[in-house]
């Protein structure tokens, strides 16, 4: 035929537009799309010649090629698939979301299905080439036809497009992209290689580039007519696990994640039902600098089929594994127009609970293994990433029991490394609830006066510093049927831990101690809640608490500290009657400046902090002056 010129469809207009106003987010986008396609062909004509191998003519190796002509400003991606007809041409580059591959996977059914699971179900992403190019040619000979049938269609990404008929001796297709001036950075092997090497690497076929030598006597890089491979050809993850050594899986992990040490673990698998992908997850050895931004991307890069798709596809990994890093492939994935988000759906929600399910269970096997060499594994890992872990508690109520068996935390027994199963384990007899303190560090957590009964009894309690661990507090509320209990919230019960005499006779003191709590209530109006006398002490005269239903001070502390509003909670000031200058409250004629310090003290050593302390400073002053 001769020199046709036809109208786009409506809807194409309005892609093209879109496309060339920036759909794509990253321009170098459309060479991923073109050697995608490509290779589609390829794979269809693999497909179809299953039946009919005279279709491979000739050429029975299926290949890409990219090169380009630099006084031309053409780049030129070529392969020798099933090519096209002038009708598909018309058809499949005049009709959006219309390659042609949709129409094939339409066709096929039942086991075929299975047979053409590389066969790839992209059609919009021809017209990406409109973002760098103003103009694109595709020359193209379906394989079977004779040479007189092949098909040039050009545009330039406007309302029309032209079609002709053209002698073609090669299979296959040529898109060949007339670039904009602007555009001269994809006319360099340089950089035309970095693009293939990112984005398709892992693409079964070869895609083969022209050679470049350097010229002494140019002193430059020039192309030569030699070919050669610029991707690996062979995807990691999709081989057999017992073809990958331990230092390919750790040399690929070192490549993704651009860290120069080897994976604390990973794991390799293949998830096979309603929704088919491969997952190779890696968990590091060091958390990265941006760790606590919750903002930030995953680790975890998507393919599908082996394409390139996106480099942080968080929607495939919880916020709380954001450390994570590693490819997921899937076989059939659900993706909007741009393929670079991906859209909500069944298939996407079944990949992130079973990838969130697999590496918390490559974090048990490493915490519950007999080896000393796993646990000490862990016990790095919980250095690094266990305050992350812990956001899991609160976001992730369908494994916050198997994530609230991976918590280690420091404790009166042990300074690190304590699980909760460790502690019920240790529990003592008649004990009933799991006792907890939070504070700023783990030396005000081991040194608050509120541990000295339980210390005194030898009951654990678990020591919480982290900033995450009263959030974490107000999600896990009970473990084996054990209640977390604060020591420092309520009047301290200790239950069947304390014997009748006991409480008798701190019921006998309580009552005898009566006035002295009497004037300091009003000594200490405005500052205090209530003042009780307590059994929590022992070597301390007093300790500040608050009440069961109110926010902790820590908490109250660190909300100030992040520049949010906390509730004006008055704490409860505990007094031991036994202690020596609790004792000599009553007959000091300086018991409002004693009751002040008394109170000051207390709220120090729970880490708080002094709203006067120069009125502090000026009555421990008046204390410690002879007296006139």
């Amino acid at each position: 035929m001769s020199k046709q010129t036809h109208a786009f469809q409506a809807e194409v207009k309005q892609i093209l537009h879109l496309v060339t106003h920036s759909l794509y987010s990253n321009k170098e986008i459309f060479l991923r799309e073109l050697v995608s396609n490509a290779s589609d062909a390829c794979d269809k004509l693999r497909y179809e010649a299953l039946d009919h191998p005279e279709l491979y003519e000739d050429a029975p190796n299926l290949e890409v090629r990219v090169f380009f002509d630099a006084e031309a400003k053409t780049l030129t991606i070529r392969d020798n698939g099933i090519g096209m007809s002038a009708e598909e041409a018309a058809a499949h580059l005049g009709t959006i979301a219309k390659s042609g591959t949709r129409d094939f996977m339409a066709k096929l059914s039942g086991d075929q299905k299975k047979d053409a699971n590389l066969i790839g179900q992209f059609g919009v992403g021809f017209y990406s080439g409109f973002i760098v190019a103003d103009r694109i040619m595709v020359e193209s000979r379906r394989a079977g036809l004779p040479a007189d049938q092949a098909v040039r269609w050009s545009s330039e990404g406007t309302g029309e497009y032209e079609l002709e008929t053209i002698s073609r001796a090669e299979r296959g297709t040529d898109v060949i992209l007339h670039l904009r001036d602007e555009e001269a950075e994809f006319l360099s092997t340089w950089r035309l290689k970095a693009i293939i090497s990112k984005y398709s690497d892992h693409i079964s076929l070869p895609i083969l580039m022209k050679k470049e030598t350097w010229d002494a006597e140019a002193a430059k890089q020039v192309v030569t007519d030699e070919w050669e491979t610029v991707n690996k050809a062979a995807a990691l993850w999709a081989r057999s696990k017992s073809e990958v050594t331990d230092a390919e899986y750790q040399d690929f992990y070192k490549q993704i994640s651009y860290d120069s040490e080897p994976p604390l673990a990973y794991t390799h698998n293949r998830v096979e039902g309603r929704s088919e992908y491969t997952q190779l997850l890696y968990i590091p050895k060091k958390a990265p600098m941006d760790l606590w931004n919750r903002d930030k991307r995953g680790g975890v890069k998507l393919y599908v089929k082996r394409v390139f798709i996106m480099d942080d596809a968080e929607a495939l990994m919880p916020a709380y594994l954001r450390f994570v890093k590693g490819v997921i492939d899937s076989a059939d994935l659900p993706l909007n127009v741009s393929r670079e988000l991906l859209q909500e759906s069944r298939d996407v929600k079944a990949i992130r609970e079973g990838s969130t399910k697999r590496v918390l269970g490559m974090l048990e096997s490493l915490a519950d293994s007999d080896s000393a060499e796993d646990k000490a594994k862990y016990a790095d890992f919980w250095k690094e990433f266990g305050a992350v872990l812990k956001e899991g508690v609160g976001e992730d109520f369908a494994n916050r029991e198997r994530l609230s068996k991976l918590l280690r935390f420091a404790s009166t027994h042990a300074d690190e490394g304590v699980s909760l199963a460790d502690y019920v384990s240790r529990m003592k007899e008649g004990q009933q609830a799991i006792y907890v303190i939070t504070a700023d560090s783990l030396a005000a957590a081991k040194n608050s006066p509120q541990l000295e009964i339980f210390r005194k009894k030898g009951i654990e309690v678990l020591l919480l510093t982290d900033r995450v661990d009263e959030w974490l507090l107000s999600h896990l509320h009970e473990f084996e049927g054990h209640m977390l209990q604060s020591v420092a919230k309520g009047a301290v019960d200790l239950g069947q831990l304390q014997d009748e005499e006991e409480k008798k006779k701190a019921e006998e003191v309580a009552e005898a101690f009566k006035p002295v709590l009497e004037r300091l209530k009003e000594a200490l109006k405005g500052r205090a809640k209530d003042v009780r006398v307590t059994t929590r002490l022992v070597d301390s005269p007093a300790c500040v608490v608050v009440d069961e239903g109110d926010m902790s001070a820590h908490l109250a502390r660190l909300l100030k500290q992040a520049g949010q509003a906390a509730p004006d909670a008055q704490p409860i000031l505990e007094v031991n009657p036994e202690h020596a200058l609790v004792k000599r409250l009553a007959d000091d004629p300086r018991f409002d400046d004693l009751a002040q310090i008394l109170f000051d003290q207390a709220l120090l050593a729970e880490g708080g902090q002094l709203d006067d302390p120069a009125g502090y400073v000026q009555r421990v002053t008046r204390l410690l002056a002879p007296a006139a």
